[in-house]
């Protein structure tokens, strides 16, 4: 009964707000696995004080997490193609549960560090699968509809998490940061186990590219380390060089792999498209300068006196922002519109806001404006450049795509944790949203290549 997957009562199942249940389901993940990314850095803080370490060990409750998730994402789909959404959907749930708990009892730091590795790997289960649950579980006419119900839980657990996460740590400590996950999960184990249908076609089994996995894991956390050292962890600064060229080491292996591998992980073939390198960059770019600011104003107010309640609600601006714009640019921008031409106009306004944001004071008070404005151009550019990336990927590759445009949203997270940490330790917050700043550049000119590209091709 633990290996396959259970049918629906049914009721349920002849229900013609079946589909609904179902996503509304899927949902529950969508809205934890946002509240988990926007909610942690608060507790940075607090950790650094019970813990006694450095913001170069601490930013690693947040690194542990998206580097396991990045490299899982792609292998975890393919297990669950042939296993069972449903079934690996569930164990997901049962596992992010669990180690939400064990987080918020973590006796130490490397404690919480080790339990967010298996908190990631709950979450790659759930994310895995979460798209192809709603497209599975929806008639094909309101699969848009079903898509915008996901999009609204992620963005929901997006913009409460700073607000979430200021109450729980000034009212119970930064462990009910992690609790708050305990009850929303015990609620969508049940729900799924009644309301999510069972995969009506499993795929064949076939080898998963495991020493891809590792190298792509391996060169990703050393290059981290490398960065993490820098940033004054407590390892020998010549430390840095060796993992350094580590990572390099591990990348070129893992290229080469990918070249010779029948089924990789990241299909390098699909890279001469033009379109698509500048696509995946400037979505890398565009995650770091999202998650960038969430490390970066939490130090920022908690050294100027602000308590983590005020912070959060400071904080809030910038996911609302992009919660805002990701669901309502459809209707609100003008329908003629392009893709490309919303996504050069999201990146012009993340480069207006980050430039606010080096040249206005850092107070409570004018914050909210440079990040709401940083988040709504955030909310415009991500899904244009995204729709941009799939558009460019032939239709037989669109799983491969997808996983592409994950490992580029994991992998860009985990880089503005540790370039802004990387840039406090080394400057001062300035220096750090000037750091931010540059990658927003960056990502209008990736942008503009890419549309550039397109019309010479048309």
């Amino acid at each position: 009964m633990l290996t396959t997957e259970r049918a629906r009562p049914e009721p349920v199942r002849r229900s013609p707000r079946a589909w609904r249940l179902a996503v509304g389901t899927v949902c529950f993940g969508a809205f934890m696995g946002q509240l988990d990314a926007s909610i942690v850095t608060l507790t940075y803080q607090p950790l650094r004080t019970e813990f006694h370490t450095t913001p170069a060990g601490v930013e690693w409750v947040s690194l542990s997490y998206l580097l396991t998730l990045t490299a899982l994402l792609v292998p975890v789909g393919r297990v669950s193609d042939v296993r069972g959404r449903k079934l690996m959907y569930l164990y997901g749930f049962a596992v992010f549960t669990a180690a939400s708990a064990a987080c918020g009892l973590a006796p130490g730091l490397a404690a919480l560090v080790l339990f967010r590795v298996v908190q990631a790997l709950g979450a790659a289960m759930m994310q895995a699968n979460s798209v192809a649950l709603v497209t599975t579980s929806a008639p094909p006419e309101r699969m848009r509809a079903a898509l915008g119900m996901q999009a609204a839980g992620q963005a929901l657990g997006l913009a409460l998490g700073p607000t979430v996460g200021g109450v729980l740590v000034s009212a119970l400590g930064w462990r009910w940061v992690f609790g708050v996950n305990v009850p929303i999960g015990v609620l969508a184990l049940v729900a799924g186990h009644y309301l999510l249908p069972r995969t009506r076609q499993c795929a064949a089994g076939g080898r998963i590219d495991l020493p891809g996995v590792l190298l792509l894991g391996g060169s990703t956390t050393a290059a981290l380390l490398a960065l993490s050292v820098a940033s004054g962890l407590g390892l020998p600064v010549w430390s840095a060089a060796l993992l350094g060229a580590a990572a390099a080491g591990a990348g070129w292996a893992f290229l080469r792999r990918q070249r010779s591998c029948p089924r990789p992980l990241l299909d390098l073939a699909l890279l001469r498209e033009r379109r698509l390198g500048p696509g995946l960059l400037g979505g890398l770019c565009g995650y770091l300068v999202l998650f960038g600011p969430l490390v970066l104003v939490p130090v920022v107010l908690t050294r100027a006196g602000s308590t983590p309640l005020a912070t959060g609600l400071v904080l809030t601006a910038l996911p609302l922002g992009f919660a805002l714009a990701a669901t309502g640019a459809e209707r609100l921008l003008p329908a003629a519109w392009s893709d490309g031409l919303r996504g050069r106009a999201g990146a012009a306004g993340c480069v207006a806001a980050l430039a606010l944001l080096v040249l206005l004071p850092a107070e409570a008070a004018v914050l909210p404006l440079p990040l709401a404005l940083l988040g709504l151009s955030l909310g415009v550019y991500l899904p244009a450049n995204n729709t941009q990336v799939m558009r460019a990927v032939p239709a037989t590759a669109a799983g491969t795509g997808g996983g592409m445009v994950n490992m580029t949203r994991g992998l860009g997270t985990a880089v503005g944790v540790a370039a802004v940490t990387l840039a406090l330790h080394l400057a001062d917050a300035r220096t750090a949203a000037l750091t931010l700043l540059g990658f927003a550049l960056l990502i209008l000119a990736t942008t503009s290549l890419a549309t550039t590209t397109t019309s010479r091709r048309s």
